[in-house]
């Protein structure tokens, strides 16, 4: 026995999605992934309107999306009075500060903060030597420059951050290249003129946080002519309003040989889990 609604005239017509409640609607897209529910926004006139209330947006924001809305926009430009729709949307967007050197943004699908901080922002040893380090153009990098090391004898690269990270537990990486890459005639070659010493001794990559936690691994350098994300270790945020002040370094001090032909991109800070940094688009 079907179901019906009536209409104008009197005569009965099927129900359909249309006729539910805008409010059931929104209790069924408050538990979808955000690119879900704009693709059910274009079902129906309530669904379009259910897809657009605030509280079903708000579900999907970091508890301190404001914070994050100011060091995007400045604080004048986060009150424009947007729909939390909206403040989704420009969350996930690249949103760079610090002069341009550091960028974060939201997860699509997860709503997951990641940030990524550029070389430029890291302290390099030996980096104003242009016998050692030069900053190279690039277009395999978001910054569009990476930090090359032709040669040296201590290496040790680090950098900090302090920032309201959203609540979570988080991966710390260096995203690091042997050679260096250019394009000959349209095509991707690889020079590995100066990649050496990286077989010898491990580098050891470290992480510590203002409130006490602490993580480090060790790993040999061995995979030339490909990006690589070297995993330094996790940290935990559990409270979004206070700042967390994380420091990070690679080190490889062993000055009995020299090493070179290393890129370094940039620091990736994702949601434990998230892949691996695969959701990340440099390009």
């Amino acid at each position: 026995m079907g179901a019906g609604v009536s209409s104008m005239d009197g005569r009965e017509r099927p129900t359909g999605l249309g006729d539910l409640p805008e409010s059931c609607v929104a209790e069924v897209l408050l538990r979808l992934d955000p690119p879900e529910i704009g693709r059910l926004a274009g079902l129906s006139r309530t669904f379009r309107g259910a897809a657009s209330a605030d509280y079903v947006w708000e579900a999907k924001l970091p508890r301190n999306y404001r914070y994050l809305m100011e060091t995007a926009l400045g604080e004048e430009s986060s009150r424009r009075g947007l729909g939390k729709r909206e403040i989704f949307a420009r969350l996930c967007q690249r949103n760079r500060f610090d002069a341009g050197k550091k960028e974060f943004w939201l997860e699509k699908y997860s709503g997951g903060f990641c940030m990524l901080i550029s070389s430029k922002a890291l302290s390099i040893t030996g980096i104003d030597d242009r016998r050692y380090w030069n900053f190279i153009p690039t277009g395999e990098s978001r910054f569009h420059t990476v930090a090359y090391l032709q040669q040296i004898w201590w290496l040790e690269v680090g950098g900090e951050i302090d920032f309201c990270f959203p609540e979570g537990t988080y991966s710390l990486f260096f995203r690091l290249h042997l050679g260096r890459a250019s394009r000959r005639l349209g095509r991707r070659v690889c020079s590995l003129e100066h990649v050496h010493g990286w077989d010898i001794k491990p580098v050891r990559f470290q992480l510590s946080t203002s409130d006490g936690q602490q993580a480090q691994s060790k790993c040999y350098l061995d995979e030339p002519g490909i990006w690589t994300l070297h995993r330094v270790g996790d940290f935990v945020v559990k409270n979004s309003s206070a700042p967390t002040k994380v420091r990070f370094s690679m080190i490889q001090i062993d000055c009995t040989h020299t090493k070179g032909g290393l890129c370094v991109d940039a620091v990736l800070i994702c949601p434990k889990g998230s892949r691996k940094g695969k959701n990340v688009i440099y390009l």
